[in-house]
């Protein structure tokens, strides 16, 4: 521990950055802890913000990460509503200015938690136009939630979970909903096509419309939004639209830094940036996951799923106050997805260029256009080199938590289907 670093700033009141705040403090730091965050929320669970937070009158202050005075509790000092705008890695300070606009002010530290997150993509051309909307932040969601009303026609532009989360949400509210995704199935890129379009298959057994492979070229209307006008020249009447085209990592603010940037902080095994004491986590790191190794050697990847946020919190803690035990980050990706009332789960690697077969159940039953009862019930297995790289599972969440464990030994193509025979 005499490695250990005094006073500690953690820049992004993210789910990861919270609970870097939590693992650093139950390493055994008593010294400052400084949690800086550019909005006024205390950190607080996104997932809701694209589902039920959608569909209900849930309070905001109820997707709180902790409950009132926890950062009191450990001592945190908490900076809302403060950006970070520079970082000197020689002289150890970040510089911050309040998000009301004033001057900026240095802060030193001797350990530091990058964990800024990613920002949505933005369609161009739409800014000013009222009723365009990206989701990322609460009050994204707080916002498209007003306009989710009985009858509204809503155009959610992309099909991957953010989207069609909301998608399912508008659905539940009562709108027209229109799903435009310019591939020929939602999902392609991690799961194929033919995966993707049975999640996909979704959206039709719900009553929503899905358009696919065909691109956007911009929305309609001078002050408020009227349609989305697609590249084949057709348009999407709407009184909302929702984009869900991916994020960018934030940091411009480390421009000039000497950090590695390159689509997110480069960082090593156990998180560390390079200089001694500065880390990043979640979804603005990009880091090499030991468990990926038989695919990807020590190539750094940066993942933006809620799993990977909170076990890079818990890492970095233990990592940042005994830098001289620092252990590498190793974990069996897992993400999921609630569509309607259904759950799709993911764990492992799975690509889009990898065999695939239905281990479990069967993907052809249940719901078609005219049913919307959701019994389709399936795990598929994604074969690569002869191992089996990752499962995505549609309601079949007994039959998941099996393979989730299998996973984390790499087991071979022929494991995987003697854990499937005991489960058919």
């Amino acid at each position: 521990m005499s490695n250990s670093p005094k006073r500690i700033v953690i820049v992004g009141a993210s789910l990861a950055g919270a609970r870097a705040a939590h693992s650093v403090r139950a390493a055994g730091h008593d010294g400052p802890l400084t949690l800086i965050g550019a909005e006024p929320h205390l950190p607080y669970d996104r997932p809701p913000l694209s589902k039920e937070f959608l569909t209900s009158e849930q309070d905001p202050g109820s997707l709180a990460l902790d409950p009132d005075g926890a950062y009191d509790e450990i001592d945190v000092e908490v900076m809302a509503s403060t950006f970070a705008v520079g970082l000197d890695t020689e002289s150890r300070t970040v510089s911050i200015a309040p998000a009301a606009g004033g001057s900026a002010e240095t802060l030193p530290f001797d350990g530091l938690v990058i964990a800024t997150g990613a920002a949505a993509r933005s369609l161009r051309g739409t800014e000013g136009i009222a009723g365009v909307h990206t989701l990322r932040t609460l009050d994204d969601s707080m916002a498209i939630r007003e306009g989710l009303r009985a009858g509204a026609r809503v155009a959610v532009v992309g099909g991957g979970f953010i989207g069609s989360e909301v998608a399912a949400s508008a659905v539940a509210r009562g709108c027209e909903v229109t799903v435009i995704e310019a591939a020929t199935a939602p999902l392609m890129r991690g799961l194929g096509a033919e995966m993707g379009a049975r999640v996909g298959a979704l959206h039709d057994d719900n009553g929503a419309e899905l358009r696919l492979g065909v691109g956007v070229d911009g929305v309609l209307g001078t002050d408020r939004v009227e349609a989305v006008a697609m590249a084949d020249g057709s348009r999407v009447p709407a009184d909302l639209v929702v984009v869900g085209i991916g994020v960018v990592p934030n940091t411009s603010w480390l421009e000039g830094s000497g950090l590695q940037i390159d689509n997110g902080v480069v960082c090593d095994a156990t998180l560390c940036c390079g200089p001694p004491g500065i880390y990043a986590v979640g979804d603005v790191a990009r880091a090499p996951n030991g468990w990926l190794g038989p695919w990807h050697g020590d190539a750094p990847i940066r993942v933006e799923h809620w799993t990977a946020a909170v076990e890079h919190g818990m890492a970095v803690g233990r990592n940042l106050i005994a830098p001289d035990e620092a252990q590498p980050y190793h974990s069996v990706p897992f993400v999921w997805s609630d569509q309607y009332d259904a759950r799709i789960q993911i764990a492992g690697h799975p690509d889009a260029d990898d065999d695939v077969e239905v281990l479990v159940g069967s993907a052809n039953d249940g719901p078609n256009t005219h049913n919307r009862d959701s019994s389709r019930s399936f795990l598929a297995g994604y074969r690569r080199d002869g191992r089996l790289s990752g499962v995505m599972a549609l309601n079949a969440i007994r039959p998941f938590v099996r393979f989730r464990r299998l996973l984390a030994g790499h087991p071979t193509w022929g494991e995987a289907l003697e854990l499937a025979a005991t489960l058919n």
